[in-house]
Formats: C-alpha cells, sequence, structure tokens
C-alpha cells in the first residue's frame, strides 16, 4: 500500500540513516564509535575508507565536468541518483569545493539547472528514473 508511495516518501525515509551507516559498516567503509557530547553519548560513524569516498567524490566531478551529458535521461541512473543524494544531504557543495573556482561554477551551474527541473515532467519523460525523480520531489517539498 503507501509503503511503495514515493509521494509518501518523507514518512519512510525515518530510519534511513541509521540503516545506511550499518550497511557501510558490514562493507568497511565506516567504523562505529561512541563520543561522548557532555550530556550524553552519541554514535557516530567516521570514515574508515577515505579511498572509497575520494573515489565517489570524483565519480561525481567527473559527472559535472568531462562527462557533462546536458540531458538528465541520457546520463547514467546512477550517477543522476547520487547527484540527487549528494543534493538532498547537502554534501554537493562540499564535494565539489575542492575544484578549482571557474571548474567549481561550471558544475555548481550545471548542478543548479539540472536540480531546477520539474520532477514530475521529467519522470514522465522516461521509463528508469521515476524513483529518482521522486525522491527530489519528495526533497524539494520538504
Amino acid at each position: 500500500g503507501e509503503t511503495w508511495n514515493p509521494f509518501k516518501l518523507q514518512y519512510q525515509l525515518r530510519n534511513v540513516r541509521e540503516r545506511i551507516a550499518k550497511a557501510l559498516v558490514e562493507k568497511g567503509i565506516l567504523t562505529t564509535e561512541k563520543q561522548n557530547f557532555l550530556l550524553f553519548d552519541m554514535t557516530t560513524h567516521p570514515v574508515s575508507n577515505a579511498t572509497e569516498k575520494q573515489r565517489l567524490v570524483k565519480k561525481l566531478q567527473e559527472s559535472m565536468l568531462e562527462r557533462w551529458v546536458n540531458d538528465p535521461h541520457r546520463m547514467d541512473r546512477r550517477t543522476l541518483a547520487l547527484l540527487v543524494l549528494a543534493h538532498s544531504s547537502d554534501v554537493l557543495e562540499n564535494v565539489l569545493a575542492s575544484l578549482a573556482d571557474d571548474k567549481y561554477d561550471v558544475a555548481m551551474n550545471r548542478t543548479k539547472d539540472l536540480l531546477d527541473m520539474d520532477p514530475e515532467v521529467e519522470a514522465a519523460k522516461a521509463k528508469g528514473t521515476e524513483m529518482i525523480w521522486a525522491v527530489l520531489a519528495a526533497f524539494n517539498k520538504s
């Protein structure tokens, strides 16, 4: 029923962060540590495999610069999903921060153009990316 409704996505995302962190710990990319923040202890997940993080950063940077296709329907679906999730997680700017100023501006403008598209219209255009656009729509509304 409602569990697969992409328009109810914000209700489904409650424990996603914890589930993703657990999966990344199992793959050896993150570790689990307890940190004391004055009054309470909190579980944190620092990166233990920096090479995997660098690989993803490089992939995103290249997709916005050297491999830019200017049409989201010709873009690799995993790359499109990674861009949408990086934007929704507020880490996209950090990913592009290491670029030179001119490349940073180009990448940010391309990203802005991509993310400003109407998700409902784009989802209707091509099969296979409906869920990616539904995720973007859900995050844009919240």
